[in-house]
């Protein structure tokens, strides 16, 4: 299998994929983008980053709460 770095693309689809999972839990993150300049950072092989950030107390708890049941099912 080849190794496949991930394009812009590949993180853009799966921002919008964590962003309808999160949405079916009632939970919405303005925030949630891809980090393009993380494609031009020191990693190896580059790999664009997720940015989260910028959620309230309440948003947080909860990605936290579906999280957790999440991982008991």
């Amino acid at each position: 299998m080849p190794d496949h770095s991930p394009t812009a693309y590949d993180v853009t689809l799966c921002v919008e994929d964590l962003r309808a999972a999160l949405a079916l839990h009632g939970i919405t993150l303005p925030s949630l983008r891809v980090d393009l300049p993380s494609f031009a950072g020191t990693y190896a092989p580059p790999a664009g980053l997720v940015t989260l950030g910028n959620c309230n107390t309440a948003t947080a708890r909860a990605l936290a709460s579906v999280l957790k049941k999440a991982a008991e099912a």
